[in-house]
């Protein structure tokens, strides 16, 4: 019986990461103010008063690879992106001190936001919550999210990545449930 419980469980949570679908381009982009990693506020609206665009990007911690690639790969390009006019925001639930070994890693010099209590996440409809099997399987590996987020509630955002224009609509969506996927710095730079 517990079995079954628990299978049903699973089932029912993996829904509700299958339910996740992002906002879509022509959208109006959720306005959010946040905290970054130095201390700075980011604010949406105000960003969008002296920037031409926001590369909004979500990703899940300083454990994965995919998202430290990604934001190496963000970093490595940050003149481009900038030079386009666009600020580069980093949204994700791990802890400041966490953010911090993702700065390290990458050398991210754009700013990074925890999401501690998912607001942002959920205005972009990226969040999900990590069955029990998943995490006991990503503990296998090293990974403990309790530790890494500050919490027990198991709470990751499908990476995501939205460019929002100057009028404060979605211009670009790249949301794929793969974790492995990211768009290019290219696909980037010829949406912005």
């Amino acid at each position: 019986m517990k079995k079954l419980i628990l299978i049903i469980l699973g089932l029912i949570l993996q829904l509700s990461v299958m339910a996740q679908s992002g906002l879509k381009a022509g959208d109006k982009a959720p306005e959010f103010t946040a905290k970054d990693n130095n201390g700075k506020i980011v604010d949406l609206k105000a960003l969008l008063k002296t920037h031409q665009s926001v590369v909004l990007f979500f990703y899940r911690g300083q454990w994965c690879p995919y998202c430290s690639k990604h934001i190496q790969q963000l970093q490595d390009s940050l003149q481009m992106l900038t030079g386009k006019g666009a600020y580069v925001v980093g949204v994700t639930p791990e802890t400041g001190e966490n953010i911090n070994k993702t700065i390290e890693k990458t050398h991210a010099s754009f700013s990074m936001v925890q999401d501690k209590d998912y607001s942002i996440m959920k205005a972009y409809d990226v969040n999900y919550v990590m069955d029990p099997a998943m995490v006991a399987k990503y503990k296998t590996y090293g990974v403990d999210l309790d530790k890494n987020n500050g919490n027990t509630d198991h709470v990751l955002p499908v990476p995501a990545t939205y460019i929002i224009d100057k009028s404060g609509k979605i211009k670009y969506v790249q949301f794929d449930k793969d974790y492995r996927k990211r768009p290019s710095v290219a696909t980037i730079l010829s949406e912005l």
